[in-house]
């Protein structure tokens, strides 16, 4: 086999995280897993956890720990914001929810506000609880200090997940540094409509170096949004419970590169916004449950049921030394239709040991 044949074959087996079938309050357990949160939507908007079946992490407050099912209030349905652009709120900043309220709303101004600031190179409108820990490129550091902070433009797209059980969001956007759009993955925690924890990835050319790597392509993201209407909601039938969004993210993961299943066939896979891979290359579809270890741990999983999204943090570490990864997917009618990574290189680290 030639160099480009066997190169080929690795791009194939493991750009292919695809999606499998039957995601803050805190960081989610690894190792053997907390219990999973279970439960269907009520409405549009969030919902609390019933117990559910084990195996799936859930965040379990700083570092990772425990694992019990969280307990964040029922959210009010929020409005949609468009699949490009900033994905602007409906609530109108971090205003307008009651202090204890974790609503899709608040989540999502939160993000508006964040991104202003970010473009701003100011972090001080933030709500910023006192002990508030940020990380880039897991490294530690006072948010607005960081390269990134002091030279990032407006955010030209973001796509997005609010989960009001955790309270926590999770984006992938599209951000330009000096001239040069980068693919950028944020997570925050809100607790009493105060920022407790924020962790972003910034890839760089350059900054993802595995061997099957892909070049970045971040107008692809941008360009496929829509198709896939990321900030579409779901119809209650067609509506994804939140243990289904957790428990896919879940296996996802743990049994790489086994775990895809219940995907479309026009599925498509990004990597930092390349490839445009189908997501059923190189994968299959084992049976069962992964139990509570497997190939690579998530330590946080988020669910939005209300758009059908799923993201999971994990360390991607498949032949390298290990990647800092957010996973995003989108599902319903019981299918995966897109699933989207953003990673880079970070020696095995994520900054929440």
């Amino acid at each position: 086999m030639n160099h480009n044949s066997f190169r080929s074959l690795g791009v194939a087996l493991a750009l292919t995280l695809g999606a499998c079938g039957p995601g803050q309050n805190d960081d989610a357990t690894g190792g053997a897993g907390g219990g999973g949160a279970s439960g269907g939507a009520v409405g549009s908007g969030g919902q609390s956890p019933t117990g559910g079946a084990g195996g799936t992490p859930q965040e379990t407050g700083g570092t990772s720990s425990g694992g019990g099912t969280p307990t964040g209030g029922a959210g009010t349905s929020g409005g949609t914001s468009s699949g490009s652009g900033s994905g602007a709120a409906t609530g109108g900043g971090a205003g307008g929810a009651p202090s204890g309220d974790c609503t899709r709303e608040l989540l999502d101004g939160l993000l508006d506000d964040y991104f202003a600031a970010l473009a701003a190179g100011d972090p001080s409108s933030l709500p910023l609880a006192e002990g508030v820990k940020f990380t880039e490129n897991a490294v530690q550091a006072e948010i607005g200090t960081t390269d990134f902070w002091m030279n990032a433009g407006q955010v030209k797209h973001s796509q997005r997940a609010l989960d009001t059980v955790a309270c926590s969001a999770g984006a992938q956007a599209v951000i330009p540094e000096a001239g040069r759009d980068l693919p950028v993955a944020l997570r925050i925690k809100v607790d009493g409509s105060e920022i407790t924890e924020i962790e972003t990835i910034v890839v760089r050319p350059g900054d993802y170096t595995a061997s099957f790597a892909v070049a970045s392509d971040p107008a692809a993201i941008i360009a496929i949004s829509d198709d896939i209407g990321w900030h579409d909601e779901v119809p209650e039938s067609e509506r994804a419970t939140r243990e289904e969004l957790t428990s896919w993210i879940d296996k996802y993961f743990r049994a790489f590169p086994s775990g895809v299943c219940n995907v479309t066939g026009a599925c498509k896979r990004l990597e930092n916004g390349g490839g445009n891979f189908s997501c059923r290359t190189g994968a299959s579809c084992s049976a069962g449950d992964p139990g509570s270890n497997g190939t690579f741990i998530p330590r946080v999983i988020l669910a939005d049921e209300v758009r059908g999204i799923a993201v999971g943090l994990t360390m991607f570490d498949f032949m390298t030394d290990g990647h800092l990864d957010m996973h995003m997917i989108k599902m319903s009618g019981g299918e995966v239709h897109a699933v989207h990574a953003i990673l880079r290189d970070t020696n095995g680290v994520s900054g929440w040991e």
